[in-house]
Formats: C-alpha cells, structure tokens, sequence
C-alpha cells in the first residue's frame, strides 16, 4: 500500500521504458494498489499487471471486494494470493486461498500462490512440515493443466523485517522442497515446469546470487520495487 497515482505511473513508466530499450530474458510483472490497475494496463505494454489480492467471489454483496472477472476486464493478468501479510492481517488460510486460486483459474488470471514458514515455526525445525502443508492445502484437487497458470512464491517470514537473514542456501533448500512437494502432488513435468519464486528481501545486492540457485526461478520483490532503479537491477539480475 504505497505511493498516489502519479508516484506509481513514474515508477512503471521509467521500468517499461527501460525495458522496452532492453528487453530482459526474465518476465516482468508489476503488482500496484487495485485502484491503479487500468491506469496502468492502459499505459504499459512491456510489463504485465495484475492485483496484490483476489476475492473468492465473481460477483455478489461483498463491499469492498475486487473480483477476478473486473480484474481481467481492466487489463490484469495475474493476482497474488495467500501473501503473508494477508495472512497476518487478515486471517487468511490455505482452505480460503485455495478458493481465491480457483477463482484466478477460472477467469485466466496467473494464481502467484504465497506461502513460508514463521520465525517461531522456522526454530521449531517445523519449516518443511509448514510449508507442505500449506502446499497441499492450497493446491489441492487441481489438476496438472491448471498447474500451468499457478506460480508459487515462497515468502520465509521469518527473514521478513525481523533482523534474521535467509542464506542463498536456505532458500534453495526450500524451493527444492517445495519442488518435490509438487512432484509428489502431481507429476515431474509439473513439478519441473512450474516457476518457484523467492520473497524473502531480495535486493540488488543478493538477487544474482539466489537468482543462480537452481530451483529459484525469480523473485516476488516488496521495498526493493518501490524504486525503479533498484527493482530494474534486479530484473538485470536475473537475466
């Protein structure tokens, strides 16, 4: 939740103009407030849009709610889901995400499904049993060609804004895990087609470095966005 309307098209106008001059390997997505999304569609073509969340319904009395089918008609192209902040503030769990991938699924919308471990859950040894279960929860009952418009970011909360740091090695450690947990779940095309992102403070100083882990494929990228030359180093990185 940042930044008025001209901050935010400054910000996506001098990324696309970039990348429109320098067309990275890399798929560039931009997820601004809701309230700027058509603005923004309209504006930029070298970018995709989409929302920070998605409401379980297409339609209906739920004031305030953003649905996927008006995502869709204002340009968008994708949502996030399950974010840990969602989780946090608003008591989200895995049996209502699963509702909101759903609801990306059925109007074409990329689900980027968020999940990771808290600092508590982290030194209790209990990462993996989390994540897992979060990702069964979510994920369940969808078939392997709906897989192909999921998108999994792994957020370790605990390296989130607490002082504790996520090593390359941790992180790779958990996208090789969640990677087998969708092998197990569905089949090894899946599983190796699927793209894991790391959302855990990536910043230009350690983004080639996790970029070059084998089962991080990108990156989900919070404060370091908020500057476009700081999020276009970045997307450098990863190319």
């Amino acid at each position: 939740m940042n930044k008025l309307l001209t901050d935010a098209e400054q910000t996506a106008k001098e990324v696309a103009e970039t990348l429109s001059q320098n067309k990275p390997d890399a798929e560039v997505w931009i997820a601004p407030p809701s309230i700027f999304i058509e603005k923004l569609a309209n504006d930029q073509s070298s970018v995709d849009i989409g929302l920070q969340d998605i409401s379980i319904h297409d339609e209906g009395a739920f004031t305030g709610e953003v649905s996927a089918p008006m995502a869709a008609s204002v340009g968008a192209k994708f949502a996030l889901v399950g974010h840990s902040e969602r989780r946090q503030y608003h008591n989200e769990d895995d049996v209502l995400i699963h509702q909101k991938i759903l609801a990306c699924l059925r109007h074409n919308l990329t689900a980027v499904y968020c999940c990771g471990e808290s600092l508590d859950e982290r030194k209790a040894g209990k990462a993996e049993e989390v994540v897992g279960a979060q990702i069964r929860e979510a994920l369940i009952a969808l078939s392997a060609d709906a897989m192909k418009n999921v998108v999994v970011a792994y957020e370790p909360v605990w390296a989130i804004g607490t002082g504790e740091t996520a090593s390359s090695q941790q992180a790779q450690d958990m996208h090789a895990f969640i990677r087998n947990q969708i092998r197990t779940m569905f089949d090894d095309a899946t599983a190796d087609d699927i793209r894991i992102l790391y959302g855990g403070s990536v910043k230009p100083g350690n983004a080639a470095e996790l970029f070059s882990e084998p089962d991080i494929d990108g990156g989900l990228i919070g404060g370091a966005s908020l500057k476009a030359v700081d999020f276009l180093q970045i997307v450098a990185a990863a190319n």
